[in-house]
């Protein structure tokens, strides 16, 4: 099993944060222009009162609109195996291939298996299913729809870098989620965007606290500002 690369008093923090305050704290860092890094709106949190989720990516791709074909399907085994290969806690992050998806890789049997592998969510482009189950499991679902059947869903291919709403995710990377939509945290800055983040809210609750104060004037917010 693979050694996390972050201690999880880190993790622990990051999970106190929204993904919106993450945003703002990695902007601190000019690691990455603004306008990515994240996934897009056809990615919905099928369980927004469960709160943020964090940990690392475990990545596949699926087909189920038709039976696989010779050779095509991945052993379920090889998969179970290669989960473990990524550290704690894992968010395991399906590229759903066909256009549209059909088949649902997510029921209460496949939430059971992974969150018994230490995997604590899901994000996908395709479907879950089995939503009143997997609420009481507390696994996260984060996707494109809810699908009534699994249809032929089989794993084609994993541990490859996949597209998920509109976002590029490898193998091993920083995911938080919550009902705002899934970031990507850059593991080198992970351990200081608690930090700044905390900042980030200290200069906006400036702000905040002067719109709502009688005390109010253009002239001040623009002091706050600089």
């Amino acid at each position: 099993m693979a050694d996390a690369p972050l201690s999880p008093a880190v993790l622990k923090a990051l999970a106190t944060l929204s993904t919106p305050t993450i945003a703002n704290a990695i902007e601190q860092f000019n690691v990455r222009p603004r306008n990515v890094g994240f996934m897009d709106a056809s990615i919905r949190c099928m369980f927004p009162h469960f709160g943020p989720m964090v940990g690392y990516a475990v990545t596949a791709k699926i087909r189920a609109a038709q039976p696989a074909g010779p050779g095509e399907a991945i052993p379920r085994r090889a998969m179970w195996e290669y989960i473990l290969t990524i550290p704690e806690p894992r968010i395991v992050v399906i590229e759903d291939l066909d256009n549209p998806p059909i088949g649902s890789f997510w029921g209460e049997v496949n939430v059971s298996i992974h969150r018994a592998l230490g995997c604590i969510g899901t994000v996908t482009n395709g479907g879950v299913r089995d939503l009143d189950e997997v609420e009481r499991l507390g696994f996260h679902f984060f996707a494109n729809q809810v699908q009534v059947s699994h249809a032929y869903v089989h794993v084609v291919e994993f541990g490859t870098p996949v597209t998920v709403g509109g976002l590029t995710v490898h193998p091993g990377d920083l995911l938080h989620g919550d009902k705002h939509g899934v970031i990507q945290i850059p593991i080198d800055i992970a351990p200081d965007v608690f930090r700044a983040a905390k900042e980030v809210e200290a200069r906006e609750r400036r702000i905040i606290d002067l719109c709502h104060s009688p005390e109010f004037s253009i002239e001040k917010l623009a002091e706050l500002y600089g």
